[in-house]
């Protein structure tokens, strides 16, 4: 029982970057290739793309939402290797990675923002979400955002019923 807690402080670590990661995959596949592509019906992305880029830079937009998911990535690294390495609970852990996905919501934002406004200006179009993904994208952060006190709450009425028990069983 000794190692179940390094047990689940892996798969805690370990599911939380997962996690993120897909999350970070999706802002981007979203941000560059669906989005633009709902944007302007009818057109393929390489076509779209070069109308944007006569009077912006798609380049950067691209550079730019690769470095917000690559730092969602980061910091979910971030928070599985500081985790494990200063034995912190599994719920902490959890927590941490949750509080990524939330502020992921933020990301998702900025992220469609740069070329979305881009597509906005060079095509009869708005600057709108024009999928679904950008709306998971934000029930996901905004349920990560619940799900933190759940965990909190859950974790501290765990904790004190146990301690309950071992002072009923010394008495």
């Amino acid at each position: 029982m000794g190692n179940t807690g390094g047990t689940a402080r892996i798969v805690v670590a370990v599911v939380g970057v997962v996690v993120v990661a897909a999350y970070a995959a999706l802002l981007a596949v979203n941000a560059l290739v669906l989005d633009p592509l709902g944007a302007v019906p009818g057109r393929s992305l390489a076509q779209i793309y070069a109308r944007v880029d006569v009077g912006n830079d798609v380049a950067q937009d691209v550079v730019g939402v690769l470095v917000v998911a690559g730092i969602g990535v980061g910091l979910a690294l971030t928070a599985a290797v500081v985790g494990r390495a200063s034995r912190l609970p599994a719920t902490t852990i959890a927590v941490l990675h949750l509080g990524v996905l939330a502020a992921g919501a933020l990301a998702a934002f900025q992220s469609g923002f740069w070329l979305g406004m881009d597509v906005a200006d060079s095509w009869p179009t708005d600057g709108a979400a024009h999928t679904i993904w950008s709306g998971v994208l934000y029930l996901t952060s905004t349920a990560a955002l619940i799900a933190i006190p759940a965990v909190l709450v859950a974790t501290t009425t765990r904790t004190r019923n146990t301690q309950r028990r071992r002072q009923l069983a010394a008495e």
